[in-house]
């Protein structure tokens, strides 16, 4: 971290974006002289992809800084908060790396502040009581080419606005009979200026605060008082809260209270996935999926149970950068960050995903050789394992062509390949099934080219893997395809619903799978490249008995080919 020689504040990285850029601006005007960011998540659904940017924008900002990061949950709706998507949101960020210290806050734990605020507001006529049906709200409110009319109770004396809003605070009004309203402007073109509710009497018990409160501040009205009383410099907001910005000055501005600076960057929008967490809870309760961590959501818990690494995550995060204009990101640059990463970091393996039996005719029967395998040709402190060879061995389907075509190289009759860290082996026989399916491959082998390699200088076209048969686990494999059938799901014709978009293939279960038995210690999380398959992940399903890997990316990279040609 540098610092500003003039003024002895921290300079930053530079102006890498135009946040940044104003962060240094306000520095080394005087405006602040520290940095102070927050992550202000709903405890209403679990995190998704699009959060995991706003939450490192958020925290990469304190970081560069040299600042302070406060976790804050805005939780100011019972009805649709849940201590689970607490307890998920604190996991997923401590997951993803962020360190909030002892900064843990809740918005419900200013309650009594932002009463006293409103009565304030109530007692300097800047608020009153209103009696107008939610209806009746809306209806008054105007258009954006039409102003809104008053309410038949906006000049209510501040009296007898103090003393409904103390008897809305004792529970004597049922739900949704009144509010308190800001007056502000119903002629105002900003429609968040046209009278905002400020609180609406719910009886309803609060996650933390229990049966205490039976009225909740709305979110316009709690948001800015939260980030104030914490001392927030930079609140850093998706754009959508652009046009709320003036109201949460004007509420500021009104109990002069400190005033952070709101700065407003275009929220992340990905191919083949929604990101409203009112149609991804749509989609659990609805079981069109298993659960918010389910491997095809875009949820953290859902891209973590997959075979996500935070690592390739933030890597995501820092390349989308940062705009002020809504955009759609790729799906391929999110896989393409996590086959940079795990092609660094996870052990190869061999896996068979749909069996073919291959007998050596010529193999000692009975005999078993260790061949040694790289772990990781890109780390060579992985070293080596042994996997052992035998006279029945698995192949894949995919990798024996009775009939081939001219280009394909893989195993046919008569047709030598390399079996990956085995020998050289030549198809001399098929056997059918009564329908004519081949279910095995006979073959002889070449002693002398033990270890892929032979002496006389032949180099077979294709090198296929397999698993010793004998020796062989059985695994199930979950393959997965995006979600949706199309890049943009929302786009439907008329009379179609989003849902009309779910891809029916989006989930294929292969049981049966083989796998070399130095998986067998491998537990829940951990991360493996199949050779030649694609990048897998132990899924939380598994037992002792049986281990259940979702594949969490293949291995071709179409996107960092585009990337290469652009």
């Amino acid at each position: 971290m540098t610092t500003d020689n003039a003024t002895g504040v921290p300079a930053g990285p530079g102006p890498t974006d135009f946040i940044r850029q104003a962060v240094i601006d306000d520095l080394k005007s005087g405006r602040f002289d520290h940095v102070h960011t927050r992550f202000p998540p709903e405890p209403n659904g679990y995190l998704h992809i699009g959060h995991a940017k706003a939450l490192w924008i958020d925290y990469g900002v304190c970081l560069d800084f040299d600042g302070k990061f406060n976790l804050r949950f805005d939780d100011t709706n019972p009805v649709k908060e849940e201590q689970e998507y607490v307890d998920s949101i604190i996991f997923d960020c401590r997951w993803l790396g962020m360190d909030w210290e002892d900064r843990l806050f809740f918005g419900s734990d200013y309650f009594e502040q932002m009463y006293q605020w409103a009565e304030q507001l109530v007692l300097k006529g800047a608020a009153y009581v209103c009696d107008l049906t939610g209806d009746q709200v809306s209806e008054y409110r105007g258009t954006l080419t039409q102003p809104g009319k008053n309410s038949p109770w906006r000049d209510r004396g501040v009296e007898e606005n103090l003393d409904l809003f103390r008897r809305m605070r004792a529970g004597e009004f049922a739900d949704g009979s009144r509010t308190l309203r800001a007056k502000i402007d119903m002629a105002s073109p900003n429609l968040n200026l046209r009278d905002p509710v400020m609180y609406r009497i719910l009886h309803q018990a609060h996650h933390r605060q229990g049966d205490k409160w039976c009225i909740y501040p709305m979110y316009d009205w709690a948001h800015g008082l939260e980030d104030s009383i914490e001392g927030i410099t930079h609140s850093l907001c998706s754009l959508e809260y652009e046009n709320h910005r003036p109201l949460y000055d004007w509420f500021l501005d009104q109990l002069g209270i400190y005033h952070p600076r709101q700065i407003e960057f275009a929220r992340l929008n990905m191919t083949f996935t929604v990101m409203s967490k009112r149609k991804l809870l749509e989609l659990v309760k609805e079981k069109h999926v298993r659960g918010w961590d389910d491997p095809r959501m875009p949820t953290l818990s859902g891209l973590r149970r997959r075979g996500y690494t935070p690592e390739a995550i933030r890597d995501f995060c820092k390349r989308i950068g940062i705009n002020k204009y809504d955009s759609t990101v790729d799906m391929g640059l999110l896989e393409h960050c996590l086959r940079e990463d795990l092609n660094k970091r996870a052990l190869r393996v061999m896996t068979v995903l749909r069996p073919l039996k291959l007998v050596i005719d010529n193999y000692p029967d009975g005999q078993v050789e260790q061949m040694e395998a790289v772990n990781n040709p890109e780390d060579a402190s992985a070293g080596t394992r042994q996997v052992p060879f035998s006279k029945v061995l698995y192949i894949e389907q995919d990798d024996f062509m009775e009939n081939p075509p001219r280009k394909f190289f893989r195993l046919s009759p008569g047709r030598e390949v390399r079996l990956r860290y085995g020998y050289f082996v030549t198809c001399t026989d098929v056997v059918k099934d009564a329908a004519g399916n081949v279910v095995e491959v006979r073959c002889t082998y070449d002693p002398a080219t033990r270890g892929g390699d032979s002496p006389d200088g032949r180099k077979p076209k294709a090198t296929i893997h397999w698993v010793s048969a004998e020796h062989a686990r059985d695994v199930e494999v979950r393959l997965y395809e995006p979600l949706f059938s199309v890049p943009s799901p929302d786009d439907v014709d008329e009379g179609k619903d989003w849902k009309d978009n779910i891809n029916p293939n989006s989930l294929t279960v292969l049981s049966g799978c083989k796998a070399e038995p130095t998986l067998a210690s491998a537990k829940a999380g951990d991360r493996f490249q199949f050779e030649r398959l694609g990048y897998f992940c132990v899924d939380a399903d598994s037992t002792g008995d049986k281990l259940v890997f979702n594949r969490a990316v293949g291995l071709r990279d179409t996107f960092a080919k585009e990337m290469k040609k652009g």
